[in-house]
């Protein structure tokens, strides 16, 4: 048998039941069986595999959700994670990142408001709320990061290549997006029919297992949408991402 701790996390208990169905789906045809499944203290998604293809099943859920590095000495420079933001109130000066390190004990990696206004804001020295809101960053938002310095308890890190590439590609398409946090795809599914704004919406990009990017057509606010959209998604987390509004206050960044 063996265990892992899925980057991937959950935000209530009905949750766990949900992503253990969608194991066994994705699982399926594999001669595995999954022996248990619970949450860390940090609700990251943890699971027991036995079976003759036990290996091969934990290399596909790799792939599919990433693995969660739960100790520190599982650590190491320019390694690239799948974090979740922890908290944009606590600092103006950092985010601090869940990479999924719960031992020796529980440790968040700090992201540098000054790498953040490098990476997205072309050196400018635009405030972290700002950037925040331009990038449409809330807690619990997944961002995948490099690790670029480990000093004890002390981890810093940066955006990734590929959370980077993410964004280029976003700004590129010139649409809004309406990021949703802590809801399966089904769920988000089920409020946009309700709101009936399937007319305004071209997919449902993932994000994560419970996080989702909404996809506006030219034209549609994804603003506009919260209102109707959020009714039917209380216990979720809503923001926007419109790459109009980094034009506007950025023209000359590097995604263009």
């Amino acid at each position: 048998m063996i265990a892992a701790v899925l980057a991937s996390k959950i935000y209530n208990e009905n949750q766990l039941s949900y992503a253990e169905e969608h194991l066994k789906t994705l699982l399926k045809g594999l001669n595995v069986k999954i022996e248990n499944i619970e949450t860390t203290p940090n609700s990251r998604i943890q699971v027991a595999l036995s079976g003759e293809d036990e290996k091969a099943a934990l290399k596909l859920l790799e792939k599919e959700f990433g693995l969660s590095p739960t100790h520190v000495n599982d650590l190491k420079k320019f390694l690239s994670v799948k974090g979740y933001i922890a908290s944009l109130e606590k600092s103006m000066e950092e985010v601090f990142i869940d990479i999924g390190v719960i031992h020796p004990k529980m440790l968040y990696a700090k992201l540098p408001l000054q790498r953040l206004q490098a990476q997205l804001a072309d050196g400018r020295k635009i405030a972290l709320r700002k950037i925040a809101e331009l990038y449409g960053f809330s807690d619990n938002m997944p961002v995948t990061v490099k690790v670029t310095s480990l000093n004890g308890d002390n981890i810093e890190v940066e955006l990734a290549e590929a959370q980077l590439t993410t964004y280029k590609r976003w700004i590129k398409s010139v649409l809004e997006r309406l990021l949703v946090i802590g809801a399966s795809v089904q769920e988000v599914r089920n409020a946009v029919k309700y709101a009936r704004c399937q007319n305004d919406i071209i997919t449902i990009e993932p994000l994560g297992l419970f996080e989702h990017a909404v996809v506006c057509k030219i034209g549609t606010d994804a603003v506009g949408l919260i209102p109707k959209i959020g009714k039917e998604l209380s216990n979720a987390m809503l923001s926007v991402f419109a790459p109009k509004r980094v034009f506007e206050l950025l023209p000359n960044t590097i995604y263009c």
